[in-house]
C-alpha cells in the first residue's frame, strides 16, 4: 500500500480556489497508476516515490505544474513537453483547470513508463555539456607577436582550442605590461619548441 504525506493534504487546502481540484485530481491519478506511491514534502511542495524521485506537483497563484523526474526519458524528443518544462517547471505546461491536462488515460502511461524507469534502476539522463566555441577572440598583441615567429604561430595554430585558451588567457590576465612582456617571450619560446601553457604538468 501506498502512504499519503499530511503536509500534502495541507498543501492542497491552502492552495488557490481553481488549484484544488487539479493537485486533488493529479494526486489521484498518481495513486491509482501506482498503489505504492510514497508521497514526500521535498522543495516545498508535494513529490511522489517509487523505488526513487518519480514525479511532482505544485500549485502557484495563477497556475498549476505536473513534471517527472526523468522527464527526458519518458518524453524523449517531445518539443512540447520540453517546451512545457522550461516555461513552467513541469511537462504540462501552465495548468490553469483540468481541461488543460491530457486525458487521465495518457497521464497515467506515462506514470506506469516512471514507474518502468524507476523498477529497472534508469538514472535520469545527464544534462548534455555545453560546447566550446570553435572560434577564440586572441588579442591583437599575441596575434602580433606570432607573426613575429612562424614557428610559434604555427605550432599555436595547430593547437587545439584549450591549448590556445590556455595561453590567452596567461597573457590577457597578466596586471603589468612588464609581466605581459615576459609571458609574450616565454609564450613564444615554448610554441617554438612545440609546448603547450601547461606542458610541465601534462607533458604534452
Amino acid at each position: 500500500m501506498g502512504t499519503k504525506h499530511p503536509r500534502v493534504d495541507a498543501y492542497i487546502e491552502q492552495s488557490a480556489e481553481f488549484a484544488k481540484p487539479i493537485l486533488t485530481h493529479l494526486r489521484a491519478l498518481v495513486h491509482k497508476a501506482c498503489p505504492e506511491v510514497e508521497e514526500a514534502w521535498k522543495w516545498s511542495f508535494p513529490n511522489f516515490l517509487y523505488h526513487g524521485m518519480m514525479c511532482n506537483m505544485a500549485g502557484f497563484k495563477a497556475h498549476c505544474s505536473f513534471g517527472f523526474w526523468k522527464g527526458d526519458l519518458i518524453f524523449g524528443d517531445d518539443k512540447t513537453a520540453a517546451a512545457a518544462a522550461k516555461e513552467s517547471m513541469g511537462h504540462f505546461g501552465r495548468i490553469l483547470s483540468r481541461a488543460d491536462l491530457p486525458p487521465d488515460k495518457v497521464i497515467i502511461g506515462y506514470l506506469k513508463e516512471a514507474m518502468r524507469l524507476n523498477e529497472a534502476g534508469v538514472k535520469k539522463a545527464p544534462k548534455p555539456r555545453a560546447k566550446e566555441p570553435k572560434e577564440l577572440a586572441v588579442p591583437e598583441i599575441i596575434l602580433t607577436a606570432l607573426k613575429a615567429n612562424p614557428k610559434a604561430g604555427e605550432t599555436f595554430a595547430a593547437f587545439p582550442y584549450s591549448h590556445k585558451k590556455e595561453y590567452v588567457e596567461w597573457i590577457t590576465e597578466a596586471k603589468t605590461e612588464a609581466t605581459r612582456g615576459k609571458r609574450l617571450a616565454t609564450m613564444l619560446e615554448w610554441l617554438t619548441e612545440g609546448k603547450s601553457r601547461n606542458w610541465k604538468y601534462k607533458n604534452c
